[in-house]
């Protein structure tokens, strides 16, 4: 396995279960009675800090809603993420949630998903495949809030380095371009695609210098920071697109003593990004809501399961807005962070029909 988590990325990992990154939820449900528990499962794109959160909201979810909950973390990529949907599929899995790697490859495991189990996507869209529903921020919006940040922390402009896991992810192509387009003052247009490699992006007053990929291995993460600084004599900006990305650069930042010289803007909501706002050493992160892409999954794969179709949103898009954090905000949204995922407290309390209350503290229901 090539992934190797290591406890300083996150406080949060410490909340995995010891055995095992999967799961089944207790029968302790406030609805369902007697009635059967439909077995769903919620497959992630990767092992991160950021599917810990996520899997809170699905075991939450799967509580409130009496269902069997399955969380499946793939730590290989593709193959593992097949391999582990056919085995779900083989058991009689009733319902996948599922943040597919690679959409434009993975055609025919989606297929076949959708053939034999309700299909809904989470995190990562695939729009030309059968899913009943995409649950999710808009990426690229949340890309040009990424790089709103980015104009904040050097507004006298600059060049920047993006920094990703993989870019065959639907979510990763749409957050570099939102940044992209953002800095460069471009109208907006999802449909829009900069090759990466293909040389400098220059704007008015933003150059884009590069986009570097690591394929969600840390130690490659964290080399593409250190090579950046070196090659880089004027490198202003740094953006971590992946949760994982913004804590290695900087770790990678503080070891070359450039900290205040090179700004750093993050995504997710990776506790040492969080710290960094604390402290001063990270400008600001756009954070999603991952404990309520677990919970709804769960919530819509049950309802489904059960032949209720209502709850799929019209447009076959739940959108659960993302949220720009700074140094002003970044207090109050962490304590509403581990309130939700601290262990052994009850699911925050929502109606079967209503989603469970906001990530940022600012709204308990919807």
């Amino acid at each position: 396995m090539f992934l190797q988590i290591r406890p300083r990325l996150s406080l949060l990992l410490l909340l995995l279960p010891v055995a095992s990154f999967s799961g089944c939820a207790e029968s302790d449900s406030q609805s369902g009675g007697g009635e059967a528990k439909p077995k769903v499962a919620y497959v992630t794109n990767g092992i991160a800090s950021f599917w810990v959160i996520a899997e809170k909201g699905a075991m939450d979810g799967g509580k409130k809603f009496n269902a069997d909950v399955n969380v499946l973390m793939p730590a290989n990529g593709v193959e593992d993420q097949k391999r582990m949907c056919q085995d779900m599929l083989a058991q009689g899995i009733e319902g996948i949630a599922i943040s597919p790697i690679d959409p434009d490859n993975q055609g025919d495991l989606l297929a076949e998903i959708a053939q034999h189990t309700k299909l809904i996507t989470h995190d990562s869209d695939a729009p030309n495949s059968d899913r009943l529903c995409y649950i999710g921020v808009d990426n690229y919006t949340a890309g040009r809030m990424c790089g709103a940040l980015v104009k904040e922390a050097m507004p006298e402009g600059g060049s920047v380095i993006i920094f990703v896991g993989r870019l065959g992810q639907a979510n990763a192509r749409l957050r570099r371009q939102g940044v992209i387009d953002e800095l460069l003052d471009r109208d907006p247009d999802p449909t829009r695609y900069d090759e990466p490699g293909a040389g400098e992006i220059k704007g008015a007053k933003y150059s884009v210098l590069d986009t570097r990929t690591d394929g969600f291995d840390f130690g490659k993460a964290k080399a593409n920071a250190q090579d950046a600084i070196a090659k880089y004599d004027d490198l202003g900006c740094m953006v971590g697109l992946f949760a994982y990305n913004p804590p290695l650069m900087l770790d990678a930042v503080r070891e070359a003593n450039k900290i205040g010289k090179i700004k750093i803007v993050a995504f997710d909501e990776e506790a040492a990004s969080l710290q960094g706002i604390v402290d001063g050493d990270v400008y600001g992160t756009v954070v999603q809501n991952p404990y309520k892409y677990g919970y709804e999954s769960v919530r819509v794969l049950a309802a489904l399961a059960r032949g209720d179709e209502s709850v799929i949103p019209e447009g076959g898009f739940m959108d659960i807005p993302a949220r720009q954090i700074r140094k002003d905000n970044v207090d109050e949204f962490w304590t509403e962070l581990k309130r939700l995922t601290a262990v052994g407290l009850p699911a925050p309390a929502a109606t079967d029909d209503e989603p469970v209350a906001e990530e940022n503290g600012e709204e308990k229901t919807n």
